[in-house]
């Protein structure tokens, strides 16, 4: 038998002897609220195309089926569509190899807490003599001692199939762990002689199986809190990700107008208050740490660097998250003098009631409203007169453009090189930046997944060079083509890698390596022709190199993309 030759034993898949677990699997899938099925395939995928081709037979819900060209790319959709429909969705991949594509946008999921269900085939356990035993010899050298176990630390769970009967159990039992607080993904396992398999069970699980509520945040936490943030004459709040719900956007912005609380966006992934609001006092943390005598810290890992900054000894700092002591972390030394485990939302809603109930001092408040709105304001006037075109094309320029570009409900899908005071989003849902992770590649997949969330939306994924490399963006504007995504990737393409540079320039400022401007390591010259990449599956594509040319070109753009095709600016950048 030849590699190309499959040979089949017994009875098909979906046999009168009853439906197949593969059917059983996908069918609890819809049922659970599973969309989409995203897929990079292989042989431990028959089971799962003959159900797919019943299932369209009968008429029954299941998820779309949707082919991704790697996985990586498969996840990061995933991904984006959970962040702006809040559902999660499905990817399965080819055994042990393609699991171990997804891993780095996995670690982005796991980091960011977002749910959606991974499921790999496994090498068949049959020799022989089942439906889906081994055919080809690949099946051999394919079969791992612990597939789980390269992705186990990325994952909040896994779990195999082990009988036919359990693939319904399987995905509910997924489901609910994906979905429980904190949310985050899951793993399972899919031997192919056990997917096609029969099997006698019910289609779906007869009774939801909910998820455990978010915790509540404790009373007497959350009324100290409110007693110390009454007291205090400077308090800041720092946030990451507030906004990761329009709820927690809405709540966090008036407890921020009402009390006049400061607060930074460090690292944001989200937006997480409007970028305008006199109380958004921008992205770092100094110099308002410097003299805090109160920090809420809310849903954020890393508040500051503790190498480089810290608050005062007396300031008293309170963390708010469904999980404050970020318990995944190996090592978190962050000062905690209160924490609130909540969900963001109700947290700050209570803590809201909880202030109004242990009362403010409202002339303080009035006082401290005035003199961190001038700030505000002398802030915002610095920003802009850094945001002006040049001899070149500088990032701040650039993101001013798009910003202007695109308006205040597009959604921008950030990895790394958006300079967000220079393009301020005034709504909840409108930006989604990299996980904590910091898995290159996921933006151009998770702006795909966006846009098959929100269709109607523009969609802008705005990318470092290495990070569109990273991206697989071939396999990404096929999929943008095949299924009909127009979305525009800008890419801030200054031939390096910026962190590398950046980090060997902080490290070694006067060093050796100091005298070529930290490019050893980081060096990505000479650029492709990005733009020629999106032209080669049907998209629009520019190269843009000076600045008196930004504006049309992105005007060019955004036509395209409303017009239905993708498109991608390959800016030359001097950063």
């Amino acid at each position: 038998m030849s590699e190309g030759q499959d040979m089949t034993v017994g009875q098909p898949a979906g046999a009168p002897g009853g439906q197949s677990a593969a059917e059983l699997f996908l069918h609890q899938l819809g049922a659970c609220g599973v969309d989409y099925f995203f897929a990079n395939g292989g042989t431990d995928f028959p089971p799962i195309a003959e159900a797919f081709a019943r299932a369209a037979e009968s008429n029954r819900p299941v998820p779309v089926p949707m082919v991704v060209p790697h996985e990586n790319a498969a996840v990061a959709m995933a991904h984006g569509v959970y962040m702006v429909s809040g559902r999660p969705q499905a990817v399965m991949v080819h055994v042990n190899v393609g699991t171990a594509n997804t891993i780095n946008a996995l670690m982005d999921a796991g980091r960011d807490e977002v749910p959606l269900l991974l499921f790999a085939g496994k090498t068949p356990y049959s020799e022989g003599g089942r439906q889906g035993a081994r055919t080809r010899y690949i099946h051999w050298a394919q079969e791992m001692f612990d597939q789980a176990g390269m992705l186990r630390e990325a994952v909040k769970w896994d779990g195999e199939l082990r009988l036919p009967e359990q693939a319904g159990d399987l995905v509910a039992r997924a489901m609910q762990v994906a979905m429980s607080s904190p949310r985050g993904p899951v793993y399972a396992t899919l031997p192919r002689d056990i997917l096609a398999a029969a099997t006698e069970a019910p289609l779906v699980e007869g009774r939801e199986r909910v998820a455990p509520a978010s915790p509540y945040p404790d009373p007497a936490s959350i009324r100290q809190a409110a007693e110390w943030i009454a007291a205090a004459e400077r308090p800041l709040v720092v946030t990451a990700s507030a906004g990761r719900t329009p709820e927690g956007f809405t709540a966090l912005t008036r407890l921020a107008e009402r009390f006049a609380l400061p607060v930074v966006e460090f690292h944001p992934r989200y937006a997480n208050l409007p970028g305008d609001h006199p109380m958004h006092m921008g992205f770092l943390p100094r110099p308002l740490l410097d003299e805090a005598d109160l920090v809420l810290v809310v849903d954020c890992d890393v508040p500051w660097i503790p190498h480089q900054e810290a608050p005062p000894a007396a300031c008293r700092v309170v963390h708010l998250a469904e999980d404050p002591a970020f318990q995944r972390y190996p090592m978190r030394s962050f000062r905690m003098d209160l924490a609130v485990t909540s969900e963001v939302a109700s947290g700050l809603v209570a803590l809201e009631a909880a202030l109004d109930a242990v009362g403010v001092d409202v002339g303080q408040i009035e006082v401290r409203r005035s003199r961190l709105a001038a700030q505000s304001t002398a802030r915002r006037s610095v920003v802009r007169a850094k945001a002006v075109p040049g001899s070149t094309i500088s990032p701040e320029y650039l993101s001013r453009c798009i910003g202007d570009a695109v308006g205040e409900d597009a959604i921008i899908v950030n990895e790394y090189p958006l300079r967000q005071e220079h393009c301020p989003r005034q709504k909840a849902g409108t930006f989604f930046g990299l996980s904590p992770a910091g898995g290159l590649g996921w933006g151009l997949g998770a702006a795909l997944g966006a846009k098959l969330a929100a269709p109607e939306r523009l969609v802008v994924a705005t990318l470092g060079d290495g990070a569109y490399i990273f991206a697989n963006p071939t396999a990404c504007h096929w999929v943008a083509q095949a299924h009909g995504l127009p979305v525009l990737a800008v890419v801030f393409n200054n031939a390096l890698y910026g962190a590398v540079r950046n980090s060997t320039l902080a490290m070694y400022r006067e060093g050796a390596a100091a005298r070529d401007g930290g490019r050893i390591l980081a060096e990505l010259g000479p650029a492709p022709a990005f733009e020629a990449l999106v032209g080669a599956s049907g998209g629009h594509g520019e190269r843009v190199e000076r600045a008196a040319d930004l504006p049309a070109a992105l005007a060019r753009a955004v036509a395209a993309v409303r017009d239905g095709r993708q498109a991608l600016l390959n800016v030359i950048c001097n950063y």
